[in-house]
This record gives structure tokens, C-alpha cells and sequence, in this order.
């Protein structure tokens, strides 16, 4: 197909064979990933708050789930998630807005950044949780 003539003399896309990945195009992809993760860990926290409500009961079989070792972990990377998709989001309103950071370098330091942001911030706010 590319050998023919066409009349539109736009180029085709690039495949998949002939691109790059780089550090941009993983935070988008994380950025939709971390969005669709997050459905989930709002469930959960609803749930919490819902048995927050129900009683004392309901209360402390929830939290006997929510203190094991597999779901801190859980609750972490949905910390994790959050801090991402929030940075993401960000970065998304900042492109939409004055045109700036789409020079492939600044993109890809601010793609970077956002990764270091979700892990520190997590980190931060599970150690602050933790210690008082």
C-alpha cells in the first residue's frame, strides 16, 4: 500500500515496528491504566465508609481486612495510582492550556517526574500515616 500513489499525499502512520518507545508514551499509557484502577479502589474505600456507617460490627470486620499485609499493599499502590493520575491529570490540563512542554525532552523529563511524584508523595503520606 505505501508503494502506490495515492492522492492524498499525507504519510501513513507510524507501525509499531518503527516506533520508539519513550518515556511519554508510558505515562500515557499509565495514565489510562492508573484511571481505570482507580474504579476499583473507590469501590473499596466505599465499602470502608460504608461499614464505617453500619456499625461497629461491620466496622471491624473490614478493618481486620484492610490491616492485612496483602491489602496495605493494595492501598499503596492505589495511593500510588492516585498521586500518578492526578499528576497525569495535570499535565494533561497544562497541555491543553498555553502550549507548553511539547519539546520531546521537556515531555519526557515531566513524564519521568510524574513517575518519581506518585512513588515519593505514596511514600510520604503511608509514612506520615504510620508514624503518628
Amino acid at each position: 500500500m505505501s508503494g502506490t500513489n495515492r492522492a492524498d499525499p499525507r504519510p501513513l502512520s507510524p507501525h509499531l515496528q518503527i516506533w520508539r518507545p519513550h518515556a511519554t508514551m508510558f505515562a500515557s499509557i499509565t495514565h489510562r491504566f492508573t484511571g481505570m484502577g482507580l474504579y476499583v479502589g473507590t469501590f473499596l474505600i466505599a465499602a470502608w465508609l460504608v461499614a464505617l456507617a453500619t456499625g461497629p460490627e461491620a466496622y471491624a470486620q473490614v478493618e481486620a481486612l484492610i490491616s492485612c499485609l496483602p491489602a496495605q499493599i493494595i492501598l499503596f499502590v492505589w495511593t500510588v495510582a492516585v498521586l500518578f493520575h492526578f499528576a497525569g491529570g495535570i499535565r494533561f490540563l497544562l497541555w491543553d492550556g498555553p502550549h507548553v512542554g511539547f519539546e520531546p525532552k521537556t515531555a519526557s523529563a515531566v513524564s519521568v517526574l510524574l513517575y518519581v511524584f506518585a512513588v515519593l508523595g505514596s511514600v510520604a503520606i503511608w509514612a506520615a500515616v504510620l508514624w503518628l
